[in-house]
């Protein structure tokens, strides 16, 4: 396979220049506070389609030749990949048709049609949608255009990594979200054929971490993969050229939690006023959670797209808050008789607390006869706020149940 170059990355950001944005990087200063280093955002998820990946298939598309784009294209994807292919195939005229994932985000999919492609689902994730495309491919003849492990579609996502040289120049490290290892394969390349001292890490979803998995094995695996709120990057088997380049260009490589991206989420919601979908979302995550032990840095934060499922929206930040302790459900134990249940409502409006919800029952095992189990959900300050609720509960003489 063609080595990428950094030739190849500047001539792709001549080639791609007037059809994508130059990306906007901003600080966060809260950041600062919370990791001793000062924090900037790339900001992908403002790009055309919502996401980097326009960059790599853009440019892959406009160096197909004639007889390549009268057969049309196909890809597979988990949804980004996905909506620039079908972006940049309809602008010059070209049929295409994309596979992806069963599991893929509604408003990807309605997204990806609405750019003009022919839309397949197919399986649980990425690499059944893969071997759906190939097969679709072997049967049509179109041209495949595949989402990371291409020298084109590399170079393309490159291009973020000479804007990033450029626009912050004195940056420590730039870390980015890992998958098949595309955007962080061609970053790492731009990067440190610039400035060779910045640190490149890469992150990746610890229920997809394909690539910490191949460069262990010092080439692609098939792993098996369960289920991530960061599905652009839930990929079970990396690139070929991508783990090489990742071998050679990116110095780390750090896996985040379910429960780090849904509060890395919340986070850039709130602090950044940044809406990122979960892969964009993971190197921030890795930030909070500790995984990036540097202080005193210049750290870039690629937020690569912001595609997010409005239907997943409330799912996430609820469980976000939730682990802040700034949601809680208690189960009170209350004596079946008049003003029992007010007592415990008094308790919760000294305390400052907001119910949200109240639902009593004594169809509960394991509670006396003459009691019922009132389950409240409230909104609080933080965890020291939370428990200080339930110590006043306990202390006005009611228990609560697990």
């Amino acid at each position: 396979m063609e080595k990428v170059t950094f030739d190849m990355i500047k001539e792709a950001a001549e080639t791609i220049k007037g059809s994508v944005k130059r990306t906007q990087i901003i600080e966060c200063p809260t950041m600062e506070k919370l990791t001793g280093n000062k924090v900037f955002f790339k900001l992908e998820n403002l790009q055309k389609t919502g996401s980097f990946k326009v960059r790599g298939a853009l440019n892959k598309i406009m160096h197909l030749t004639e007889e390549e784009k009268a057969r049309g294209v196909i890809a597979s994807s988990a949804g980004n990949h996905a909506q620039g292919v079908a972006l940049g195939a309809t602008n010059l005229g070209i049929k295409s048709t994309i596979v992806m994932p069963g599991t893929a985000p509604l408003s990807k999919v309605m997204a990806t049609r609405g750019y003009g492609a022919e839309v397949v689902q197919v399986g649980t994730v990425y690499d059944d949608a893969y071997k759906k495309a190939c097969e679709i491919q072997a049967e049509t003849g179109a041209t495949f255009l595949h989402p990371f492990d291409d020298p084109y579609v590399i170079a393309g996502q490159g291009t973020i990594g000479m804007e990033i040289i450029e626009d912050l120049e004195d940056v420590d490290m730039v870390i980015v979200p890992i998958g098949g290892g595309g955007i962080a394969s061609g970053i790492a390349k731009a990067v440190k054929s610039l400035k060779p001292s910045v640190k490149m890490v890469g992150v990746e979803a610890e229920n997809a971490a394909s690539m910490l998995e191949a460069v262990k094995q010092g080439c692609p695996c098939t792993i098996k993969t369960t289920p991530t709120i960061a599905d652009g990057i839930a990929v079970a088997r990396a690139g070929q050229l991508t783990c090489e380049m990742i071998r050679d260009y990116v110095d780390e490589i750090v896996t985040v939690s379910e429960d780090d991206i849904a509060r890395a989420i919340l986070f850039l919601m709130e602090k950044g006023k940044v809406v990122a979908e979960g892969a964009g979302a993971t190197p921030v995550a890795a930030l909070l959670a500790g995984k990036i032990k540097e202080q005193g840095q210049n750290i870039c934060c690629v937020i690569s797209g912001g595609n997010s499922d409005i239907n997943m929206i409330e799912r996430i930040i609820n469980k976000a808050l939730i682990l802040e302790g700034r949601k809680a459900e208690f189960n009170v134990v209350v004596p079946d008789r008049a003003g029992e249940l007010f007592k415990v409502l008094q308790v919760l409006a000294e305390k400052k607390a907001n119910i949200l919800r109240i639902n009593q029952s004594m169809y509960k095992t394991g509670i006396k006869i003459n009691n019922q189990v009132a389950k409240i959900v409230i909104e609080c300050a933080n965890a020291e706020h939370r428990n200080e609720i339930a110590v006043a509960i306990r202390e006005a003489g009611f228990e609560l149940r697990p």
